[in-house]
């Protein structure tokens, strides 16, 4: 007896050995302050600049508790079958109202529901009210709030079916909506028996089906029945007075959204056969026209089953897709259609078109614009003027053209440059409310349209206003951000006037709004000049007891000659002269066809000091010298593919970070650390796995292993069959038995990004630990690829930070100055 009590000590020892159970630990306070500071209210202004809507959230995480109720993965969707909504949220707590003017104060906004759990805000055409969801333990409710009595209401008690998005949108005489309601001819669920009927069964008959590695995919009859009940809603116009009027049939409605007039309803319904390969995105639908009365007008089309669209960047599905109406016409339906097969191998001159149809749709459709790459979107204006944009990934080109919708014959080029060259990017055009309360171009009388952008540039990102004439294509600047502030324009509320709303920060004040005159009166006799900025909000720093933090933004050369940045975060207090100190890189890994273009600055030294508990900045908190957003460009230039040279590119990048901070003095060459997340985890892996400069790693929620994403992944296009060596060399899995150095691995355990599969982690661990490396797996329970939980959060940073001071803070100096970075094995 005593020898079989031993015998269970035994396995208990080794158990708590082989895996540690003492359930979620805290982190340093420094570090949970950062989990736990109260969120900054977000904001949405309506179009005229007169009202602004402050949301404000208790916690910007959930609990464990909450992200632990049942769920149900279905079809590439998250559940919550409570609700028929989508399973995590962190949602909005409370709103108030304040008036776009200085002095002004916020109004509670009454009547909102007790425990409010508030999401999808919307402003109606008029923008007198804004509409949004409350989401209750049984069921998602549609309220109003009218803006000039600061009182919201709850519209109807009609259930709304969110699992397939946003389930409602105005009509334009904002009284009425088309939302997406829960029929009561849906019954009870499913039962789900746990006795299969019969094998899971797939065939392919000889066509080929490349598709990325698609999570929480169907997988059986239950999963189709679960999914057709959860996913069932009827389309039904429902009046501010709680009237309804069913548009249709019940079904899974993908889309019902109305036309800009009313008078119509466009309806995209899911249909069987569901797939076991692909998500409900290409899944069949067939796309509807009604009359908003409920009126049936015509079907637009039945698109079949998605499986076999061609892989790449710039593929697309055969056929028709992307069905909408135009913005600045009553009721003109628009879409897409490809004339290459959406195969990008094929050489054609016209790839993609789009067709526009009238309102009653009987008529045949009038081809309005033929793109020679792959179609990227439109801006309707009028009758006149709409810019179309079509890109291509492969040369990373982008064209943005001006179009006369009525005579479509001689569009004209307004820009052409490289989608990587931030540089030269002119901004996004400003809009303005038509009659119908949608957004289209804003054109001045003088055919002049406002550009506003984030503002690249060798000094760091200048935000710009800027006024670009359509007709002579001249650009003239009107403002743009000054040092040592970061602002950024949110709107133009009057540009006669030269009234701009922007959003204003600097390294120590936390980002607020402020109303920017453009032209300021100057002082005359006793009346005192306007001025030029006027504060309107005045959000607190949300962690003051950082204030100290010292950012620097760095410039460094890559041994090849690419020109690299980085954020250098230095703890309060730190004076060089108290040398070098344990460091922290944390990057993840960007792709650039142009030498030139990954060069390029981004970001800005200007910006608040914001120390996210998501990335490496947090540990700046804790006495590290941390490099964060150092720049990872794998560059492949002409027909050089980026990933032919990765690890020399990767290796070489972070070696001149670590030299840079080390010929600044700041950083400790031999107490260095490495981490990422995502694209980000498989850097780090690779770092440690191909290099000798890390102490360290940490890598989250990562993929290893390259072979079970064989059709590509992140931006590589060709698939495991056609560079075979390729995939292997860039997978730390198949390099497990040269990783030196101690790494800690994070998942979570509910994973549902494409090939970040949580096996990922799991396999590459037990590899490591077959070849003797040190190395720690945690599993975040009911985690997706980003945490929200409070408690796994806190958790992480409990891991992160304990591995970092073991293993980096508290490693032995060994030599003196910058390591070499060679290569593992080299000598």
């Amino acid at each position: 007896m005593k020898k079989a009590l031993f015998f269970v000590g035994c396995l208990v020892g080794f158990s708590a050995f082989a895996q540690d159970n003492a359930g979620y630990q805290l982190p340093p306070k420094a570090l949970a302050d950062l989990v736990t500071a109260p969120p900054t209210p977000s904001v949405s202004v309506d179009s005229k600049g007169q009202w602004m809507l402050v949301s404000e959230r208790n916690t910007s995480t959930t609990t464990i508790a909450e992200l632990s109720q049942p769920e149900l993965r279905l079809a590439g969707l998250r559940i919550n079958p409570a609700t028929s909504g989508p399973s995590r949220a962190v949602f909005i707590n409370n709103l108030k109202l304040r008036r776009v003017a200085s002095n002004a104060t916020d109004v509670q906004v009454t009547g909102l529901p007790t425990n409010p759990q508030l999401s999808n805000v919307q402003w109606s055409p008029d923008e007198t009210k804004v509409a949004f969801t409350n989401t209750t333990d049984a069921k998602i409710e549609l309220y109003v709030l009218d803006i000039n009595s600061a009182a919201a209401r709850k519209v109807s008690d009609v259930a709304l079916n969110a699992v397939l998005g946003v389930p409602y949108q105005w009509l334009s005489d904002s009284q009425s909506f088309v939302i997406r309601g829960i029929p009561a001819s849906r019954g009870a669920a499913p039962e789900i028996s746990r006795v299969p009927t019969g094998p899971t069964v797939q065939e392919n008959l000889g066509t080929k089906a490349q598709a990325a590695t698609f999570q929480d995919l169907l997988k059986s009859p239950s999963d189709e029945k679960q999914f057709e009940y959860y996913a069932t809603s009827q389309a039904m116009k429902l009046g501010l007075d709680g009237s309804l009027q069913p548009i249709g049939n019940v079904g899974i409605i993908a889309t019902s959204s109305p036309s800009p007039d009313g008078k119509y309803v466009l309806l995209e319904t899911v249909h069987r056969p569901f797939s076991y390969l692909v998500t409900v995105n290409r899944f069949p639908s067939k796309v509807d026209i009604y009359e908003s009365n409920g009126t049936f007008v015509k079907t637009q089309i039945d698109i079949p089953l998605l499986e076999n669209v061609p892989w790449g960047p710039d593929a697309a599905p055969s056929g028709q897709r992307g069905h909408n109406w135009r913005n600045d016409a009553p009721a003109t339906l628009y879409w897409v259609e490809a004339r290459d097969g959406g195969d990008p191998k094929k050489k054609i001159a016209i790839r993609d078109v789009v067709l526009t149809s009238d309102a009653p749709f009987t008529g045949e459709p009038k081809e309005i614009y033929a793109a020679a790459f792959r179609f990227g979107g439109v801006t309707w204006g009028n009758a006149q003027t709409a810019l179309f944009s079509e890109r291509w990934y492969a040369t990373r080109k982008t064209i943005t053209k001006l179009v006369n919708p009525s005579s479509p014959a001689n569009p004209v080029v307004l820009f052409d440059r490289s989608s990587e060259d931030r540089y030269n990017n002119p901004g996004s055009p400003e809009l303005k409310k038509n009659q119908y309360g949608e957004r289209v171009l804003d054109i001045t009388p003088t055919n002049d349209i406002y550009l506003t952008g984030q503002g690249a540039s060798p000094e760091g990102d200048r935000p710009f206003v800027d006024v670009f004439n359509l007709a002579t294509k001249q650009t003239k600047r009107l403002w743009r951000s000054e040092a040592p502030y970061f602002e950024r324009p949110i709107s133009i509320l009057n540009a006669e006037k030269g009234l701009i709303l922007t959003s204003r920060e600097s390294q120590e004040e936390q980002p607020n709004y402020f109303i920017r005159n453009l032209n300021p009166a100057p002082k005359k006799g006793k009346k005192p000049a306007e001025p030029a900025l006027t504060q309107v909000t005045f959000f607190p720093h949300p962690y003051p007891q950082w204030k100290g933090i010292q950012k620097q933004q760095l410039r460094y050369k890559r041994s090849d000659g690419v020109d690299l940045t980085a954020t250098l975060l230095l703890p309060p207090g730190y004076k060089k002269e108290d040398g070098p100190l344990p460091s922290f890189l944390w990057a993840y890994p960007a792709e650039f066809k142009s030498a030139a273009a990954a060069g390029q600055v981004s970001g800005s030294p200007y910006q608040f000091n914001r120390i996210s508990y998501w990335t490496g900045a947090a540990f700046a908190t804790m006495g590290y010298a941390v490099l964060e957003n150092a720049s990872i460009p794998i560059v492949g230039e002409g027909d050089k593919e980026p990933n032919d040279t990765y690890v020399e590119q990767l290796v070489a990048s972070a070696k001149a970070a670590i030299d840079e901070g080390v010929r600044l003095g700041v950083v400790d060459a031999n107490r260095v650390g490495v981490g990422g997340h995502s694209y980000g985890a498989f850097m780090t892996a690779n770092l440690l796995s191909n290099s000798n400069l890390f102490k360290a790693g940490i890598a989250r929620s990562g993929a290893y292993n390259r072979t079970l994403t064989p059709f590509g992944f992140q931006n590589e296009q060709r698939t495991y069959w056609q560079a075979p060596d390729v995939y292997n060399k860039m997978s730390p899995f198949m390099n497990a038995d040269k990783m030196k150095t101690p790494l800690l691995l994070i998942h979570g355990e509910a994973d549902n990004n494409t090939g970040t599969f949580p096996i990922q982690s799991e396999r590459y661990y037990n590899a490591l630990k077959g070849m003797g490396a040190t190395t720690k797996l945690v599993f975040l329970p009911y985690e997706s690829h980003g945490y929200t939980a409070k408690e796994s959060l806190l958790h992480m940073l409990y891991e992160m930070g304990g591995w970092l001071d073991k293993y980096v803070k508290n490693a032995s100096a060994i030599n003196t100055g910058s390591k070499t970075g060679k290569m593992s094995g080299e000598k």
